[in-house]
């Protein structure tokens, strides 16, 4: 009964996940807006589609003068010379998440290497290298030597980077638009991929305090333990271009999402 009542929460919360709009080509007609029922449902964009509002540089207060731009509706990282956060460095948004349904269309070009990172503390690192946070990994697999590093894979695409790895086999296409998903509920935590569950683990546990101790992040107090914290998409090696059909789910779709999973368990009670 157990194993039934997870599956059923699995899927209750990826289909809420993917109500929002698919991929299409660059600045199509209703790329980036959000529908009636995605707004009733809670949805936010967290990127307009035009400016940098919201959006911050991980370790300034301003948007980065270099390394990003804007073109056709899509927000590209350009390419760097392969260090961390050596170009115009990473950016996160200016407000922070607890619960959460985050989703990212995403394109990568070949040798990428980059992330999007969740609970951020840009409080952290003040030196070099990216912001600390939590990583949904976006690597190309096949050509960065980041993938051969790590453990198991865990620096693979879609793993939580260098903690969890995610299956070998992923439904990923290079060249093409992606969809990565992060769903947050309370420590509980996902990682989807083109609608495909990839990782889940739960935060603030013994486990999950006993998996960073062996990480790169054990120097870092806490690690992952926020209570809320902000988004963050990675300036690293290679070029990766973000659409903007990024959104989350507010507190009050989280809770409506509860209930409805309250009364599923009742039903298969």
């Amino acid at each position: 009964m157990k194993n039934r009542f997870l599956k059923y929460v699995r899927m209750s919360a990826v289909l809420v996940a993917l109500t929002a709009c698919a991929p299409t080509e660059a600045g199509a007609k209703g790329d980036n807006v959000l529908t009636e029922q995605e707004q009733r449902e809670g949805w936010k964009l967290l990127w307009d589609g035009k400016t940098t509002k919201g959006w911050r540089g991980a370790k300034i207060q301003t948007f980065p003068e270099k390394g990003w731009v804007i073109q056709n509706g899509i927000l590209k990282v350009l390419p760097s010379d392969g260090g961390e956060s050596t170009n115009g460095g990473d950016i996160v948004t200016e407000k922070k998440y607890a619960n959460f349904i985050l989703k990212v269309d995403f394109k990568i070009t070949e040798g990428a290497n980059s992330g999007i990172k969740y609970f951020v503390d840009s409080e952290l690192n003040k030196g070099e290298g990216s912001a600390i946070g939590c990583e949904f990994q976006i690597l190309d697999d096949e050509r960065h030597p980041d993938a051969k590093l790590g453990v198991k894979g865990n620096r693979k695409l879609a793993s939580l980077y260098d903690l969890i790895p995610a299956p070998e086999k992923k439904p990923f296409k290079i060249g093409e638009f992606n969809t990565a998903t992060i769903i947050v509920k309370g420590n509980h935590v996902e990682h989807w991929l083109n609608g495909e569950l990839m990782v889940k683990y739960n935060r603030n546990s013994q486990q999950w305090n006993a998996l960073v101790a062996y990480s790169k992040y054990n120097k870092w107090p806490d690690f992952g333990n926020l209570k809320e914290g902000s988004f963050m998409a990675g300036e690293i090696a290679g070029m990766i271009n973000e659409k903007k059909s990024c959104k989350e789910i507010v507190e009050g779709m989280a809770n409506k999402c509860e209930e409805l999973l309250k009364a599923a368990n009742s039903r298969l009670a």
